[in-house]
């Protein structure tokens, strides 16, 4: 009898909240299955079983807070020998399990509405809210997510008066049905401070969980990890003429950014220079299990997720978009899984887009690097003798000094900065 636990989605998660079952009692899984939604402190998370079998019981009610490595389900796959336990967790994070003592009824399994697939929540959200499931457009694998639903509520009633995002996120979170609301914002529309319970205006803004749980992770790195930092900028004519090229005659769909390129470039020099890719762990580093790329992605209604692309240095170009594309999508509406926020060997962010130069990170513990990337800016350069004007990227790396030095951390950035000089080579 195996036991599917509460999973370490980092390492700056302790515990976690079961929001719903989305099995049964009986029901038959498949390793990859989403079994259950968890609420960590920066989203809510579809959590999948890692074994083949049937759930015999479950363990613990929805809304319940429980420790790391806790038993939330009992799964018969024909073996006594194997226990389901999520993602690996990051050592040093597992908490001791604490078990439950008593088994509860099973709750309402996701069921397929019109070829949808609902979970209880988003059940639970469109009845309150008076959606119509039909009008709602789901994601390409049919499911319909909690995001959805509060994105249908202005299509669902275009007559009524206008409502604020945050003030209609503040009534979803309180319950309250926004047409009983009388609203004091201009033209009549529902504001922040007309949601009973809202802080006023002027009151001081609460941190949220989700700024909360940065918050420690990145004290933590700060008062564990020596970071030292390096720069390199780089000429990028050569690329972002073959990039251009390459995409030229593609749809925008299909097209592959400078990002794809960046993250490219920083799998294939972590795979060489491997003192880069790893944890530093009990004192000592330990060497990844492939190179499995964090991307830091910013959501819409505030905070980050650092979603990981496993095996990033076996993927060509245009896998390497199709992937980032498809994770950067589903963080922001909060469609990742759980095994999708755990197990990163190197993080990378970028704040081109927001028109930053150079970005100096702080590396997310365990790990042992975090390679930040600017915009591009036109800088002067010699070529063939003459001064002219050529894009350019400054790439920054913020290494571990326990896991390694400054020559180490050169050689890997000036490969990095090799790559992004041949594009032949990413392309």
């Amino acid at each position: 009898m195996g036991e599917f636990r509460m999973p370490s989605l980092g390492a700056d998660m302790d515990e976690g909240t079961l929001v719903s079952w989305l099995v049964a009692v009986g029901d038959r899984v498949t390793r990859g299955d989403i079994v259950a939604v968890v609420q960590t402190e920066k989203s809510d998370i579809e959590v999948e079983v890692f074994e083949t079998g049937q759930v015999a019981e479950l363990l613990v009610e929805p809304g319940t807070t429980v420790e790391v490595g806790t038993p939330l389900a009992r799964i018969d796959s024909g073996s006594t020998a194997t226990t389901s336990r999520g993602p690996e967790p990051t050592p040093g994070s597992q908490s001791e399990a604490r078990p439950v003592p008593r088994p509860v009824p099973a709750a309402s399994p996701a069921r397929r509405h019109a070829g949808r697939v609902l979970s209880p929540l988003v059940r639970r959200d469109a009845r309150r809210l008076g959606i119509d499931l039909g009008r709602v457009r789901p994601a390409p694998d049919g499911t319909i997510h909690r995001d959805d639903i509060a994105a249908a509520v202005p299509a669902a009633r275009p007559t009524r008066r206008r409502v604020s995002p945050y003030a209609r996120r503040l009534a979803m979170e309180g319950s309250i049905d926004v047409s009983t609301l009388s609203g004091t914002g201009p033209s009549g529309a529902v504001v922040a401070r007309d949601v009973p319970g809202a802080a006023p205006a002027a009151a001081k803004r609460t941190v949220d969980p989700m700024r909360t749980a940065i918050a420690r992770t990145m004290e933590r790195s700060n008062r564990e990890i020596p970071h030292y930092y390096l720069s390199h900028t780089v000429d990028m004519a050569a690329t972002v003429e073959a990039l251009a090229a390459h995409n030229d005659g593609r749809s925008p769909r299909d097209r592959v950014l400078l990002a794809a390129l960046e993250l490219r470039a920083v799998a294939l020099a972590a795979r060489k220079v491997d003192e880069m890719n790893g944890s530093w762990v009990d004192g000592t580093f330990v060497p990844g299990d492939g190179v499995h790329v964090a991307t830091i992605v910013a959501l819409r209604g505030g905070g980050l997720l650092a979603p990981v692309i496993r095996d990033a240095d076996r993927l060509d170009a245009d896998e390497t978009m199709r992937s980032l594309g498809d994770v950067v999508e589903r963080a922001r509406r909060g469609a990742l899984r759980s095994s999708e926020l755990s197990g990163a060997t190197i993080t990378v962010t970028n704040l081109g887009e927001d028109g930053v130069e150079a970005i100096f990170g702080v590396i997310h513990p365990p790990q042992v690097a975090i390679v930040g990337f600017g915009g591009l800016v036109e800088r002067p350069v010699v070529a063939q003798g003459r001064i002219v004007a050529h894009p350019t990227l400054t790439v920054t790396l913020a290494a571990d000094h326990r896991a390694t030095d400054g020559r180490i951390g050169g050689r890997f950035l000036a490969r990095v900065a090799a790559l992004l000089r041949s594009p032949e080579r990413l392309l």
